[in-house]
C-alpha cells in the first residue's frame, strides 16, 4: 500500500499565502514553514543562551516545521476571514482538525503517532514559540513588501507587531531589536554594514 504523506507535503509549495493582499512577491506555505522553523530555532536559542531558559529547541523546531501541514488540504485561510467572528473561527478549527486527521491517515500506522503529536496534538506549552515564530515570519513579510513600496501591508505590519508585543516574550523582543531591521535593507546595504562593522573591529 502506498502512503501519500510526503507527496502531500511537497504540494505545500503550490499553496499561496496572503491571498487577499496584493503581493510584490508571492509566498507559499512550504517556504513559510521552513522560515518559521528557522525562526523558532533562533527564538529557542535566544531563550536558552541569553535568558537562561530550558526550551527543548529540537522539539519546538519539529512542531514548527509541520505547523501548517494540513493546509495542503484546506488551503491557507486568510486571517481576516478566519477571525471574522467566533462562529466562523470555530467552524474553521473543526475543518482544520478534520484535515489534519485525514493527512495523518496517509502516514504508515507504525509511525503515525509520532506525526500526530506534531501536526494535531503539539504540546501547548511549546507551541508558544511556534506561534511567536509564525508571527515574526508574517512581520518580516510585511517589512519586505513595504521596503519595495507596497503599502498594501501597512496595517498588517502594525497588527502583527501589536500581536508580537502582547506575547511579552523577551526572546521575541531580542529578535526584533537585533535582527528585524535588516529586512528593510537592500543586499548592498547589508553588505556595506557588515564591511563597516568589520573595519570598526580592527585595531588601529
Amino acid at each position: 500500500m502506498n502512503h501519500h504523506f510526503f507527496a502531500y507535503l511537497y504540494r505545500l509549495k503550490y499553496i499561496d499565502r496572503w491571498s487577499l493582499m496584493w503581493n510584490m512577491r508571492r509566498e507559499n506555505v512550504a517556504e513559510h514553514s521552513f522560515y518559521v522553523a528557522s525562526i523558532a530555532h533562533m527564538l529557542c536559542t535566544i531563550a536558552n543562551e541569553v535568558y537562561g531558559k530550558q526550551v527543548p529547541t529540537d522539539r519546538v523546531v519539529s512542531i514548527a516545521l509541520f505547523h501548517d501541514a494540513s493546509e495542503v488540504l484546506t488551503g491557507d485561510i486568510p486571517q481576516p476571514v478566519k477571525h471574522n467572528n467566533k462562529e466562523i473561527l470555530r467552524n474553521f478549527r473543526e475543518i482544520e482538525d478534520v484535515a489534519a486527521e485525514r493527512l495523518l491517515q496517509t502516514i504508515p500506522p507504525a509511525i503515525r503517532d509520532t506525526y500526530r503529536k506534531l501536526i494535531q496534538e503539539p504540546e501547548p506549552e511549546l507551541y508558544t514559540w511556534v506561534k511567536a515564530a509564525d508571527l515574526i515570519e508574517a512581520y518580516i513579510k510585511c517589512l519586505t513588501e513595504l521596503s519595495t513600496g507596497n503599502r498594501e501591508f501597512v496595517v498588517a505590519k502594525q497588527q502583527v507587531l501589536a500581536s508580537l508585543q502582547k506575547m511579552n516574550m523577551p526572546e521575541v523582543d531580542y529578535f526584533l531589536k537585533h535582527m528585524s531591521a535588516s529586512f528593510e535593507k537592500t543586499l548592498d546595504e547589508i553588505t556595506l554594514t557588515e564591511t563597516d562593522a568589520a573595519s570598526d573591529s580592527q585595531p588601529t
